[in-house]
């Protein structure tokens, strides 16, 4: 019998380990019989495109993993694929069907049966019975599914039991299958934590990998120089000792290229983790710290439990060693948290300077306890997927299409690191970062910017010309833009606001040609200077101002500063290019 695996990801970089995991525990515990198939799409695939490509694998049961990004497509492809082979089993699992599952078959009449909580095992012996010809005996169901049966009735077993984590396979024996995408890794599952609007609060029984397995593994990935590996472990350091040998594993054994992600709670760290943090190479780890929010009553309400004053301190710490990217994330519409409240969140977190400040919006997930206290709270929601909030008792929808707008430029200014010079210049001109982003939204939208897309020298035109509307004294402004713009590449064509360095050229050809030394002292030591070569990968800009002391310690200094950006050389947490003053 052949089993075909579906995950419909959100984005193509994304892979489904859900997926994977099922597939590989089947294999190992399940019938040699079995045949085992993974496709994987992604939501901007057209529909019939899938539905052709799954019916032609021909296979005799499908398993579509189900999340609120995809369960649309879930439910259209079902239909279908029933009509052009009536014959053919679905199944499905994830958060999205096992908090509701009846419900979700009754209004899916082409879905056969749900999986409900950790699969592995559930599918595994799912197959067995399928192969067997016994899925009429509901009797032998496993603890985990919910059926429709002859009768159109269904029969529900409950919930999964969850599982030693240790009999879960390693999914990833083949690299290439994964390549240019991100690797998901998990080595605990649960949550000591209760926060109301996430499922993994459900599962307060943390269970973990042994380091064993895990160190192993984590040797797979550094010998595969992966680019990527992305724990998937909720408050990663929510047990000091599993965080700890994990991080002084890639530490030790770090390949120089892999960087790995964690979620954690950045108020659990201690001397022993920032410590060990210093001593890692840059861009070695990035870590995701959700916050939420900072208003009191809005995280009693969430049933979140932190200290903000040692998690900022923390973060501050981690900061000024320079060497690790931090995310630093927010929800819009909680219970208690007005837009002046959250004014006040996105501020207390941007003072931080994370790399990435994430402004996202309040999901009723099934299954939650915000789901069932949303009359109390007055939100109301989307009723389809994402089930994203509309408004609240403290937020309105007038306020919420605020923070969208917001949001977009948050996104696009802010987090993609592009213009960090810039904003870092014009920030104490407004009254708060808030106030920046809110101003700058208004007239976006105003202009209709929001309903375009840019390319990169129209988002500088249009930050530009937000600017020089506000009447300040900006008089850098210009030049700290382009700053910006060299950073990240060697543009071909300069903006029309830009200098006029033609008179320069010559010089500067000249400059290439006999004076490696100065330009590039290193490959000038070792001989592997080549002046066609430098010139090539780097640029050469002059600036009114001391740019070294702009970029380390955000004072402007006039003058006359002729500066390189090296392209061969990137910082490896912002991707900028290495700039060096040069003295001529």
């Amino acid at each position: 019998m052949r089993f075909l695996l579906c995950g419909i990801n959100a984005k193509y970089i994304y892979s489904n380990l859900a997926i994977f995991c099922l597939k590989s525990y089947a294999e190992k515990n399940g019938p040699v019989s079995a045949e085992y198939i993974i496709k994987e799409y992604t939501i901007n695939h057209y529909v019939e495109d899938i539905l052709q490509d799954l019916y032609e694998t021909k296979a005799d049961v499908i398993i579509f993993s189900c999340y609120i990004w995809n369960i649309s497509y879930v439910r259209e492809l079902s239909e279908e694929l029933k009509k052009v082979n009536p014959d053919l089993s679905i199944w499905v699992g994830g958060p999205e069907v096992s908090y509701d599952a009846e419900q979700f078959l009754q209004e899916n009449p082409d879905i056969d049966l749900v999986m409900q909580g950790e699969g592995e095992h559930v599918f595994t012996e799912l197959v067995k019975l399928y192969e067997k010809s016994e899925m009429v005996n509901y009797s032998c169901y496993p603890e985990g599914v919910a059926v429709r049966n002859s009768d159109s009735n269904i029969y529900n077993t409950g919930f999964a039991p969850l599982m030693d984590l240790n009999q879960v396979p390693f999914v990833y024996d083949d690299f290439q299958l994964f390549e240019h995408k991100i690797l998901y890794y998990e080595t605990s599952r649960g949550c000591p934590f209760s926060c109301s609007y996430c499922l993994s609060s459900i599962d307060k029984s943390v269970r973990f990998r042994s380091m064993e397995l895990v160190e192993s593994e984590l040797q797979r990935f550094l010998e595969a120089r992966v680019p990527q590996v992305k724990f998937v472990d909720r408050t990663f350091n929510c047990n000091k000792k599993h965080a700890m040998a994990i991080w002084k594993y890639i530490y030790e054994h770090d390949n120089g290229i892999t960087n790995f992600h964690f979620e954690i709670s950045s108020d659990l760290l201690d001397e022993d983790a920032l410590t060990l943090f210093s001593e890692m190479r840059p861009g070695l780890i990035q870590l995701e710290i959700g916050v939420q929010s900072t208003n009191p009553p809005t995280i009693d309400a969430i049933h979140r439990h932190m200290d903000l004053d040692k998690l900022f301190e923390n973060v501050d710490k981690v900061h000024k060693l320079g060497n690790i990217h931090q995310h630093m994330d927010l929800i819009a519409g909680l219970p208690f948290e007005t837009y002046d409240q959250f004014r006040k969140s996105f501020n207390d977190l941007y003072v931080h300077e994370p790399d990435q400040l994430q402004l996202g919006f309040l999901k009723v997930l099934k299954g939650t306890c915000m789901e069932e206290q949303v009359e109390g709270y007055g939100i109301r929601y989307r009723s389809l997927p994402p089930y994203e909030v509309l408004m609240t008792d403290w937020l309105t929808y007038d306020e919420v299409i605020r923070l969208k707008g917001i949001e977009e430029l948050v996104e696009m200014y802010y987090n993609s690191g592009q213009y960090t010079c810039t904003l870092s210049y014009v920030m104490p001109f407004f009254e708060s970062p808030f106030a920046f982003f809110e101003q700058f939204s208004e007239e976006y939208r105003r202009k209709g910017c929001h309903k375009m897309n840019h390319n990169r020298m129209s988002k500088y035109e249009i930050l530009r010309d937000f600017l020089l509307g506000q009447s300040l004294e900006l008089p850098y402004l210009d030049q700290i833009l382009l700053l910006d713009m060299y950073l990240r590449e060697n543009i071909k064509a300069r903006p029309s606001w830009a200098a006029d360095l033609s008179g320069y050229k010559k010089e500067w050809k000249e400059l290439y040609r006999n004076q490696g030394e100065l330009l590039f002292p290193k490959e000038w030591k070792d001989g592997s200077y080549d002046s066609k070569k430098a010139a090539n990968q780097s640029h050469l800009e002059v600036f009114d101002f001391n740019v070294s002391r702009f970029m380390e310690e955000r004072k402007l200094e006039s003058g006359s500063y002729l500066c390189l950006f090296d392209y061969g050389k990137r910082n490896p947490l912002d991707k900028n290019a290495q700039i060096r003053q040069i003295d001529t």
